[in-house]
């Protein structure tokens, strides 16, 4: 009985090119589609420094490469992808990124199954594709073939959704990244002393996988210089923490700004809930920036804390609707410093905001962004 059900369930694999030991957006996604009843493959990569996977509701496999990054990786892997799409039996292909799709168009051909695309960024925008012309000609010219013919696609904010829809003409719908409301009431809850935090100061956390260049981080860290009673938790990775670590030990803030790394998920929560701030400073640079609207932003909100915010169009929408926060007007180390202090010093705003959080966690889940999925999804049962 058993057997016959699983010949019966529709498969889905979705596809993405990083080690899925973070990417709690596909996580999720993946965990919806196995509730609505498909047989569910996610698909990604090993790196030699990737994280166990923990045990999870669906199937998963990480492909070894030769390759690790540049272009010989992208090639590698597009090839892999679509060899292994080709000999696995399919209903549904979900790809997630630019760097995903071709493959995953291409057996959409080929065996005539649904194709979904979830698009988390102006990908030909980002920063890394600016700097190199032929690079964004070969991503844009697979955008610009496939995406016209795309009928199912996703994106994570309105202003993307805008952008894709004015230059395409396709209709895409919204599901944001946010965090699942039921996670809160599972997290076992550590102190200060546990964690190894001083307790007599305030926490502020700047949080991420992708902690870069022009994600204001430079600034956070020499605006510690001027902040009260306070200690900054940088948890997370990313290609600019060797340079905010040569701040700290030129301007000998060791005493006020640590560096968590990379840490599970339920860790990570932890350190968030005993924040007293939380900052997502990226910087206006390009327009995939511009429209950003970062997944530690949410984090903060479920995890009732406060946030400084730097003033992107959609990020200032989330703060100003809900009133959990405040946002800086520029970049200067003195400027934030000056906000910081006014947050932490004002007890009454700050229990404000927090209680605020609480009204915008309920609104603001993946229960009711998955909805949206579902009614697409459905259609394939």
């Amino acid at each position: 009985m058993e057997r016959a059900r699983e010949r019966l369930m529709k498969r889905a694999i979705v596809s993405v090119i990083n080690d899925l030991s973070t990417d709690q957006r596909v996580h999720k996604v993946c965990n919806t589609l196995q509730q609505l009843g498909f047989e569910v493959t996610l698909i990604g990569r090993k790196q030699r420094l990737s994280l166990p996977l923990s045990k999870r509701n669906y199937n998963t496999k990480r492909m070894v490469l030769v390759f690790e990054k540049g272009p010989l990786f992208y090639a590698e892997y597009q090839i892999r992808l679509f060899f292994y799409l080709l000999f696995h039996k399919v209903d549904v292909l979900v790809s997630n990124d630019l760097d995903t799709l071709l493959p995953n168009y291409l057996i959409s051909k080929l065996k005539s199954s649904k194709l979904v695309y979830d698009t988390h960024e102006l990908f030909c925008e980002v920063p890394e594709l600016q700097t190199n012309p032929t690079k964004k000609k070969i991503w844009k010219s697979i955008e610009t073939w496939i995406f016209p013919k795309l009928k199912y696609v996703f994106t994570v904010n309105d202003s993307i959704a805008k952008s894709y829809k004015e230059e395409y003409n396709v209709e895409v719908k919204v599901v944001r990244n946010v965090p699942l409301l039921a996670n809160q009431t599972n997290v076992v809850k550590a102190s200060k002393q546990e964690l190894e935090i001083p307790e007599d100061k305030k926490i502020i956390v700047l949080q991420g996988a992708g902690i870069n260049m022009d994600r204001g981080a430079e600034e956070a860290v020499q605006a510690m210089q001027y902040v009260n009673d306070a200690i900054l938790l940088i948890i997370g990775s990313g290609d600019v923490i060797p340079v905010l670590k040569q701040i700290v030990r030129d301007q000998k803030l060791e005493t006020k700004v640590k560096f968590i790394g990379k840490i599970p998920l339920e860790i990570l929560v932890q350190f968030t809930q005993l924040a007293d701030i939380g900052l997502t400073l990226d910087k206006d640079t390009n327009i995939n920036y511009r429209y950003s609207l970062p997944n530690k932003l949410f984090d903060y909100i479920h995890a009732g804390v406060p946030v400084l915010a730097s003033n992107l169009v959609e990020v200032k929408k989330i703060i100003k609707h809900y009133q959990i926060g405040d946002c800086i007007d520029n970049y200067t180390p003195q400027h934030i410093a000056s906000k910081l202090n006014s947050m932490l010093i004002d007890e009454a705003r700050l229990q404000m905001w927090k209680k605020n959080t609480k009204i915008a966690a309920a609104q603001l889940n993946w229960e009711n962004e998955e909805q949206i999925l579902k009614e697409v999804y459905n259609k394939f049962l």
